[in-house]
């Protein structure tokens, strides 16, 4: 049987079911308290500023959705930045 891999570490050591185990057993046995804090925070979502920021849905339809993909794919930004563009020039329009 093929060991079947998940991924890698940072560190490059494969991501397999037995570093799966190894970790599902740690998380089981629990933690002191402050000991997960310790710890270094891996990479996360970038700031967008000093404010608080807040999370909202919107529906959009496929073709909406797909132009929007597009374009930020061009401008190289993400479909979220590109739709605080468009919601700041429209605001400031009005």
């Amino acid at each position: 049987m093929t060991k079947r891999t998940y991924g890698h570490t940072r560190s490059g050591e494969p991501i397999d079911d037995a570093m799966i185990e190894r970790l599902v057993d740690e998380a089981e046995r629990g933690y002191e308290p402050g000991e997960l804090l310790a710890k270094p925070r891996g990479r996360g979502r970038p700031p967008l500023g000093e404010l608080a920021k807040e999370v909202e849905s919107v529906r959009l339809d496929v073709q909406l959705r797909d132009e929007t993909t597009r374009r930020a794919a061009q401008e190289g930004i993400t479909v979220s930045e590109l739709i605080r563009r468009a919601l700041r020039q429209y605001l400031r329009a009005s």
